[in-house]
């Protein structure tokens, strides 16, 4: 039995999504009473569980083997992961897989790159067979603008820094493949789109998707960080993202794509374009 955390979130319910037309048992882990109703009424197998209770998990993954593990950026991730991963040798889960980070470093000035790191090391000396993925940035993150491009403007602060933007649903096909195969263990996969792109090819792309004129605005750092703010972002979250984008400006999110995605799931990843086109009517203030 497969155990997926983060099942209302978008890699998670991604996933289970994909394991459920694939007719490949599983069982979803949701934080709240309302949530795992929620998970039932779509005809899944779905169990209370929260990491920061240690008793739900003890409890969501007996009689599981695998488990996939995901958390949202947050200050207690560390604690959160370290802890499922202990839960789980407790309980005799045999493998897990981790979605981790691409820029997950030690050193890194990224609050969250650092964890990840962190938490890899932990998860390699755990134990259990794992397998961890390190997808590059979301092309999801763009709709947390979607309300200026709406208006057209992308406002950023990543100057000329270039990212192989990916598409979360790419990551979950990863992830629901790896899950029901053998022969992944000890992997760890980088996975991107299928091209890099700075803002200014990015904003180029919304315009030509959305029939309207979208520029890329570069702004000093004070006001790209009250923005953040004024779009429900804690002051943790907005100091980490203002830290992540300089990173961008600096290169170092700038990897050449890796086509893992389709080596391992036949299938070649979404390109910014679809992804946009798919996304439309929240860009263009209709959705």
């Amino acid at each position: 039995m497969i155990l997926i955390s983060g099942a209302t979130g978008g890699i998670g319910g991604e996933v289970c999504r994909l394991l459920q037309d694939a007719g490949t048992p599983f069982r979803a882990m949701a934080r709240r009473p309302e949530q795992v109703d929620a998970l039932r009424q779509k005809g899944m197998d779905a169990v209370l569980g929260d990491f920061d209770r240690a008793e739900t998990l003890a409890t969501a993954m007996r009689g599981c083997d695998t488990l996939f593990l995901i958390t949202p950026p947050t200050q207690s991730q560390f604690r959160q992961e370290t802890g499922a991963i202990d839960a789980a040798r407790r309980e005799g889960v045999k493998r897990i897989v981790k979605i981790s980070a691409s820029d997950g470093n030690i050193h890194s000035p990224v609050p969250w790159a650092r964890t990840h790191a962190r938490i890899d090391h932990h998860l390699r000396g755990a134990g259990i067979d794992w397998t961890i993925l390190k997808p590059t940035a979301f092309m999801q993150n763009f709709l947390w603008f979607k309300d200026p491009v709406a208006k057209g403007l992308l406002p950023q602060v990543a100057g000329k820094g270039s990212v192989s933007w990916v598409d979360t649903r790419d990551v979950a096909r990863v992830a629901a493949t790896v899950l029901t195969e053998d022969g992944h263990a000890g992997a760890t996969y980088f996975l991107t789109g299928p091209e890099t792109l700075d803002m200014k090819e990015a904003a180029a792309r919304l315009g030509e998707v959305t029939g309207r004129r979208v520029r890329y605005l570069n702004l000093p750092k004070p006001l790209f960080a009250a923005l953040l703010r004024l779009t429900g972002n804690s002051r943790w979250m907005t100091r980490g993202l203002v830290v992540q984008f300089a990173d961008v400006v600096a290169g170092h999110h700038d990897i050449d794509p890796t086509f893992e995605i389709e080596r391992l799931t036949g299938h070649p990843p979404r390109d910014f374009r679809t992804f946009v086109r798919d996304h439309r009517a929240a860009f263009t203030g209709q959705g």
